[in-house]
């Protein structure tokens, strides 16, 4: 099951790990923090968007910085728009809600179709299966969260991060069979 690593690839396999997992961190924290009125909203919120430029500085290495900065573009706004999408559901504004949904599953179509577009080892469908299971789980810790369900929030959370270690391991190995091997 192993594979034989270089030092390189663990370190790129570990990098890719954190980021994801920040990812998922971070937003659950935004969550928390908007659904309980939290101090922390602010700071929370820009170590947030902090991620996509962390991912970007990864990405610029295989892929260049024009094609990093478009993965930031884009990963930003998927993050902006789950904000809105929190905001509105928090709120009970579901015309709001209903609309930053379309804007957010339409964001994650765009990144599946480029992150496919930057690498043939990547499958759009493949990211678009991940990155909709994603939003889906996403939407339904927040709700949770805002109902104060919290066994189910934390239970959903423990999928999230799963999952979020799924689109991890699968970038990096689009990136190892693309650049390495």
């Amino acid at each position: 099951m192993c594979n034989q690593y270089t030092q390189r690839e663990i370190c790129l396999i570990n990098q890719l790990r954190m980021l994801w997992e920040q990812h998922v961190y971070w937003t659950r924290f935004f969550i928390i923090s908007t659904a309980s009125d939290l101090d922390d909203l602010e700071p929370v919120t820009n170590r947030l968007l902090q991620n996509p430029g962390d991912f970007a500085q990864v990405f610029s290495v295989f892929y260049g910085t024009k094609t990093a900065e478009r993965f930031k573009e884009l990963f930003t706004q998927h993050l902006l728009i789950a904000a809105d999408l929190v905001n509105a559901a928090k709120n009970q504004e579901s015309n709001k809600a209903d609309e930053a949904r379309r804007k957010w599953y339409k964001n994650a179509d765009e990144i599946a179709k480029f992150l496919s577009a930057i690498n043939p080892f990547w499958s759009e469908m493949k990211w678009k299966s991940m990155l909709y299971s994603h939003l889906e789980m996403t939407e339904k810790e927040a709700t949770l969260r805002l109902e104060g369900n919290y066994t189910a929030d934390i239970k959903t959370f423990d999928a999230i991060e799963k999952e979020a270690l799924k689109m991890a391991d699968y970038m990096f190995c689009g990136i190892i069979r693309q650049f390495f091997h």
